[in-house]
């Protein structure tokens, strides 16, 4: 026999597959990637499953999951976090992969209580009726408070073995971790940009001007962001690293501003650039060089022509705030 397991490298989907290891099932893991999630984590979790001794299967989500974003059918979290939307459609695209692969059931590392929107008790329920997986979907962190599932009606699953978590505290993880002496798994700080403020923020902007390619999705987590007209957008490093970033993500229609003689960022304007929004960007690019109370040289150019170059003052920090995103 064997099990699915929602795998996303945290504490709770190791404690999951743990739990289950230990009756002698073998799992194998599921990794689902968004545009929301850090692309770097990939190898990281593959290890992590490595160390759990489990095989791990990779699906990427893309098109599919920027338009439950747009307009998810149960709601946002306290950002712009779809949480039940999300998790029904990582279980849909799981059962596919349980039934090619003649799996037996799905476990995941949900606790009960501990996200306020998606882990109480109707919103599991729903979560399995909506991903028509009744009965399959073992949570063996909780399932000592949670309604029997097939695996363990037919005795495959020891219920007795299983556990009765529940809440926002981690106590009870950490010192199973301990016991087990487990030590490769993420730390419990979510992980998904949608919860955070900030990008949710950024997100809302490309959701309103309807400019959510998974290019323009990949800018949000870089850089600041400045709207400066509906159709007109620019994005400015923070540092090298960023500034190295942004040079590789440059379209041919994109306007890309660089200092001529100071030391300062790099930017990308994206949309219809006139000259007054020409100016605007170059403005802003020069209140982030080193020379401050003086003009200084900025370059502009389209990919497929010369270099030009404007002369200009630093725009103050107030009328920057009524551009940032």
């Amino acid at each position: 026999m064997k099990a699915l397991a929602l795998f996303s490298g945290g504490l709770d989907s190791v404690l999951a597959a743990k739990l289950i290891l230990e009756q002698g099932i073998e799992v194998i893991g599921v990794n689902f990637i968004t545009p929301f999630f850090a692309a770097d984590n990939q190898q990281r979790v593959k290890q992590i499953a490595a160390d759990l001794g489990i095989e791990l299967k990779t699906i990427a989500l893309g098109d599919e999951y920027i338009e439950i974003v747009k307009s998810p059918k149960y709601g946002y979290g306290k950002n712009l976090n779809p949480c039940l939307d999300c998790r029904i459609l990582m279980l849909k695209r799981a059962k596919g992969l349980l039934q090619r692969k003649r799996l037996s059931f799905i476990i995941t590392g949900e606790v009960l209580g501990q996200r306020p929107m998606s882990q109480h008790k109707n919103a599991l329920a729903l979560i399995e009726k909506e991903s028509n997986l009744k009965g399959l979907i073992l949570r063996p962190l909780s399932a000592k408070l949670l309604p029997l599932t097939l695996p363990e009606k037919e005795n495959r699953v020891d219920r007795e073995k299983l556990l009765d978590i529940q809440g926002r505290s981690r106590k009870a993880q950490m010192e199973l971790a301990r016991k087990w002496r487990l030590s490769s798994y993420f730390s419990p700080s979510g992980g998904c940009l949608l919860t955070d403020p900030i990008f949710s923020q950024r997100m809302r902007d490309l959701l309103r001007y309807q400019d959510t390619s998974l290019d323009n999705i990949e800018l949000l987590k870089i850089g600041r962001h400045f709207r400066l007209s509906p159709r007109t957008k620019l994005i400015v490093g923070r540092d090298e690293r960023e500034n190295n970033f942004l040079v590789e993500l440059i379209k041919t229609e994109d306007v890309c501003f660089r200092p001529i003689e100071v030391k300062g960022p790099i930017g990308i304007g994206k949309g219809n650039f006139d000259d007054s929004l020409i100016g605007l960007a170059t403005q802003i690019i020069a209140r982030y060089c080193d020379e401050k109370e003086k003009a200084v040289e900025i370059g502009w150019k389209l990919s497929n022509q010369k270099m030009k170059k404007i002369k200009v003052m630093a725009m103050s920090e107030k009328e920057i705030e009524e551009f940032r995103i």
